[in-house]
């Protein structure tokens, strides 16, 4: 997604970390009575990885630990089972998908996330929405029960900020 030139020193994802964060989900979805099948753990491990928004494709050409690409289904069954548990969230203004910033302390499938957008080399950092129980509010006056809150704001990331 990068369309900027400078360095953004991305860290490696530590692998003891990211199966014991998988870990913790597959126990607490069990707990709930879901299943965490294999596609929606592999599908899980590769946005926590990828640490970025990554477009479904992406996912799908990657799917496979030898390179095999997935069948599309595969891919969006898992992204779908993934959003409505709160374990990632869809940005559309991007057409991508990122793990959501809570996985590591609990899935909340009703938090209102909000997205920092960096438009200059694609980096979107999770925020929680100050406003999110005023909304929930809101929503509840008016008759509505809302179901999952997502908020994106555009512009440029320090990095893309200091590098202009």
């Amino acid at each position: 997604m990068s369309s900027c030139d400078h360095d953004h020193h991305h860290r490696p994802t530590d692998a003891a970390a990211l199966d014991a964060v998988l870990s913790g989900v597959v126990a607490r979805a069990e707990a709930r009575g879901e299943r965490m099948t294999a596609p929606r753990r592999r599908v899980l491990r590769m946005l926590l990885e990828a640490g970025e928004p990554v477009k479904a494709y992406d996912l799908i050409a990657r799917f496979g630990e030898d390179g095999q690409a997935a069948k599309p289904p595969t891919v969006y069954r898992a992204l779908e089972f993934l959003e409505r548990q709160g374990l990632a969230h869809r940005i559309a203004s991007v057409s991508a998908y990122v793990a959501c910033a809570d996985t590591q302390e609990g899935d909340d499938a009703e938090h209102a996330a909000a997205f920092l957008i960096c438009d200059c080399c694609g980096a979107a950092r999770e925020v929680r929405l100050p406003s999110g129980r005023a909304l929930t509010q809101a929503a509840s006056d008016a008759g509505y029960v809302i179901e999952r809150t997502t908020v994106e704001a555009h512009g440029r990331c320090a990095a893309c900020r200091i590098a202009a």
